[in-house]
């Protein structure tokens, strides 16, 4: 067998070329293990709250808007870390694990080095609840993996994956290797502490958002950094400027993208300057979500695809204040949801539109908690349905990348909010059951 036709993954698992780009892992058949789900009673709390992480390692899910919860809603797809208090390399594995919500079991499904503490593995469910999805590093670059839950099967893609098509049609994403640049904790580490790839100031003309098709292996190039910076109403308000992209969502219906735009100035990393833009999948139709306010300034404010796949929802600074708004994927119809209520942390919207999730956190002495926000917008008004601890990241280093924001994110029914919190210390993730509330 030649060289070329035979690898490893970044775990040790051998990789065997089908054809060009896509290469069949040999990974282990998945062991279940058991636990016992735990329910943390609290006087104050307004809903049943289970753990439902073992306390055998640190978890987190991907991201807010991104459910854990698989198409039937028996499994989760989350990850375990290896440790919390120092930055991976390449090297340092990550785990994809599956816990069936039924049976109180749970297996750990396959190894990868492409991992980071804000989103873990990237790991998403397809369109069944027979795969799932994460990256891995073969052949030196971060490339999207696909493995079957039964039978730990794997099959690893030529391109990266962000986000994924809600039919499992293709994946899409930014190089991931681009992305701690601008912001520890969200994609692929580095080989070496502190060399982070970087691209070349101005907006590239050849790097952007690769759309990788998952039935033809086909990767192509489909809205690049320049094409994003050409639907902006301003230019940077400095020649020294670098666009890289960021967080990628399809909606729910998959026929929209939403994409969050940096702008690192004056090599400046701290200040990204996120702004949205919007796209159909294959890169037409490029948007630009909030022309009514600066492109310099005003932050990116964490969207989130209404789930009616036409709208999104963020938050932005409205006369010095944050508020949740709404507004169509090309930026017509902007709305403000509330003039009372102040907008925090990673906002999803339920689809009759009355009710957000979102989560906020304080300290108290050295002790750092976070709390989970329901928001009734027909009513105006707010709960606080459970308040868990967090990490207190400053103990673990000098950045905050080390932190563990809740990143509430909604069940496929809308009843249950899967909720990043600390147990004992450790990174667990705890599901809110919403349904006596809403």
């Amino acid at each position: 067998m030649k060289r070329k036709d035979f690898l490893r993954t970044s775990a040790g698992f051998i990789a065997l070329a089908v054809v060009p780009g896509v290469w069949n892992i040999s990974t282990p058949k998945p062991q279940k293990k058991q636990m016992k789900f735990l329910r943390i009673k609290d006087d104050k709390f307004l809903a049943p709250v289970l753990k439902v992480t073992p306390d055998d390692g640190l978890y987190n899910h991907t991201y807010f808007d991104v459910t854990p919860f698989s198409p039937s809603q028996r499994y989760m797809a989350v990850s375990k870390l290896p440790f919390q208090d120092h930055m991976p390399i390449q090297g340092d594995h990550a785990e994809v694990i599956i816990i069936d919500l039924e049976e109180e079991t749970y297996l750990s499904l396959y190894k990868t080095t492409c991992w980071g503490f804000q989103t873990g593995t990237n790991v998403q469910w397809g369109a069944t609840d027979e795969h799932v999805y994460c990256n891995d590093v073969i052949n030196g670059q971060a490339v999207a993996v696909r493995i079957n839950i039964e039978t730990g099967e794997t099959k690893a893609f030529v391109g990266p994956m962000y986000t994924i098509a809600p039919d499992e049609s293709h994946v899409v994403s930014f190089p991931l290797e681009l992305f701690d640049y601008t912001q520890l904790g969200y994609g692929c580490p580095p080989v070496k502490l502190g060399n982070y790839k970087q691209l070349p100031k101005g907006a590239s003309k050849t790097e952007g958002i690769w759309k990788t098709d998952l039935r033809t292996n086909k990767k192509e190039l489909i809205v690049s950094l320049y094409d994003a910076a050409a639907v902006l109403p301003e230019n940077p308000p400095t020649d020294d400027y670098t666009f890289y992209f960021w967080h990628s969502k399809y909606n729910k219906q998959g026929t929209r993208i939403y994409q969050v735009l940096r702008c690192i100035m004056n090599g400046n990393q701290k200040q990204r300057n996120p702004v949205n833009i919007t796209f159909k999948p294959d890169g037409s139709e490029i948007f630009y979500t909030t022309p009514d306010y600066p492109v310099w300034g005003s932050g990116g404010g964490h969207p989130n695809w209404h789930p009616n796949g036409e709208y999104l929802i963020r938050h932005l600074d409205i006369g010095g204040t944050e508020r949740f708004v709404m507004f169509k994927y090309d930026g017509s119809e902007f709305l403000i949801l509330s003039d009372k209520i102040k907008a925090t942390g990673h906002p999803s919207i339920e689809p009759s539109g009355r009710y957000i999730i979102t989560d906020d956190e304080f300290k108290e002495g050295k002790n750092e908690f976070v709390f989970l926000r329901l928001i009734d917008l027909k009513a105006e008004k707010e709960e606080v349905v459970c308040t868990l601890p967090t990490v207190n990241w400053r103990d673990l280093g000098d950045d905050n990348v080390f932190r563990l924001d809740g990143h509430p994110a909604w069940s496929r029914d809308y009843k249950k909010v899967s909720l990043q919190a600390s147990h004992e210390g450790k990174r667990q993730l705890f599901v809110v059951d919403l349904s006596k509330l809403l």
